[in-house]
């Protein structure tokens, strides 16, 4: 009886999911598309207008640290009102901060471009939590599957998102300005998209069980070993990521190519990043969480060599197609370990907490990669050189803990 009642309630929980992930596949497609526009033209934009070419990457450092900030702000706020009202703030501040960049670029101010950057953060902050939404009324078999199913949200807005720049980023006398009002109409239609959602309004929609055992405080939460080792993961694949992704298109073209060149290995990167999403969550079900968290960190080691090889169009178009595989299985992974590792009324302090220090780190990663990438060199190729080299240590940090994760004794561990 115990096991009939168990599954009915999984069928009627996944399809709810169901219907919540596709509404959230959808809003990853159309407003996501606006995440490869900016990440190709911010360092460009920001090399127009910074008075130092070392600052060249700042904008897009903006934009992280913005979601950085708003995180653990954003994440209990919607614990407490729900995650649609949550996703309509990330998308207003997404449609207003480029209104401010294009601005910006309008008067030649660096100050204003990267004020509009800053709130664009704030949609990127909120874009973020559409995975955990996911997972918000799955069956745990469901779980990592709808996470996945999400994330593949993002093969669409791979496409959509570079292709799109193509014909706006010189619709203008000012370059990039395109660019930015068309990520303001993309926020503006895609909105309505969360109008859909059927999902809890708040903490008080948790199960009566859990009020009676109060959530654990951040400090005992660092305590748990999946925890943090989830963190760290998301961590080292996120910055990873976006370290080399951010110097791409600066590399690109001071290596002689050009700026559609670069869209095109960004299109190719983020196709990379969102692709494998649709078998992800099967694969974490049938090998587990950890080998494909591992896989990732592989591969991630294996983009790095193949960006250092060469500077040929074959070697960017294959370093940063791995580099996007890599990033998929190592943050999907920790994100199904994070889910996994606390329980429903605790979400709005774990994942505010995960995505401060995720793109904290994020943050220092993006403002380095234009400090490496412009400042490490003479040339382009030194500064991609520099770059690539600068992942080995981040690779380790995560290698030694899903080790010391999987050595530890089962009965300490459990």
């Amino acid at each position: 009886m115990g096991r009939s009642d168990t599954s009915m309630t999984d069928m009627i929980d996944d399809r709810r999911a169901k219907r919540n992930v596709a509404v959230l596949v959808a809003a990853q497609a159309i407003m996501g598309a606006q995440m490869p526009m900016v990440f190709v033209i911010g360092g460009l934009a920001g090399g127009m207008l910074a008075t130092n070419i070392c600052l060249a990457t700042l904008p897009i450092s903006f934009i992280v640290f913005g979601s950085m900030i708003t995180a653990p702000v954003l994440s209990p706020w919607m614990q407490k009102h729900g995650r649609r009202a949550g996703f309509f703030v990330g998308t207003i501040a997404g449609a207003i901060g480029a209104l401010v960049a294009a601005y910006g670029l309008y008067i030649g101010s660096f100050t204003v471009l990267l004020a509009g950057s800053l709130l664009t953060g704030v949609y990127m902050s909120a874009q973020g939590f559409y995975r955990f939404a996911a997972a918000d009324t799955a069956s745990d078999s469901f779980r990592p599957k709808a996470i996945s199913y999400v994330m593949a949200g993002g093969l669409v807005s791979a496409i959509v998102g570079p292709q799109l720049n193509k014909l706006v980023q010189d619709a203008f006398v000012v370059p990039f300005l395109g660019t930015y009002l068309a990520i303001a109409v993309l926020n503006l239609v895609g909105m309505f998209l969360f109008l859909l959602l059927d999902l809890p309004k708040g903490s008080k929609n948790a199960p009566t069980e859990f009020h009676a055992v109060p959530p654990r405080t951040r400090r005992e939460l660092l305590r748990d070993p999946r925890i943090v080792v989830a963190i760290i993961c998301a961590m080292v694949a996120y910055s990873l990521m976006n370290l080399v992704m951010t110097s791409t298109p600066l590399a690109v073209v001071g290596c002689g190519f050009t700026k559609n060149n670069a869209n095109d290995i960004v299109s190719a990167h983020v196709l990379a990043m969102f692709a494998p999403s649709f078998f992800t969550g099967h694969l974490i079900a049938r090998f587990g969480v950890e080998k494909i968290i591992a896989a990732g960190l592989v591969i991630l080691l294996g983009a790095g060599i193949v960006a250092l090889s060469g500077v040929t169009l074959g070697n960017f178009f294959g370093a940063l197609i791995l580099l996007g595989l890599g990033w998929n299985f190592g943050f999907i992974g920790a994100t199904s370990m994070l889910a996994a590792s606390h329980a429903p009324h605790e979400r709005g302090v774990v994942q505010g907490m995960n995505d401060m220090i995720v793109f904290g780190m994020v943050t220092i990663a993006s403002l380095s990669s234009g400090g490496l990438m412009n400042c490490s060199g003479g040339t382009a190729v030194e500064g991609w050189t520099a770059v690539n080299l600068a992942m080995v240590p981040f690779l380790v940090l995560a290698g030694g803990a899903l080790i010391w994760l999987a050595t530890r004794p089962k009965a300490s561990a459990a």
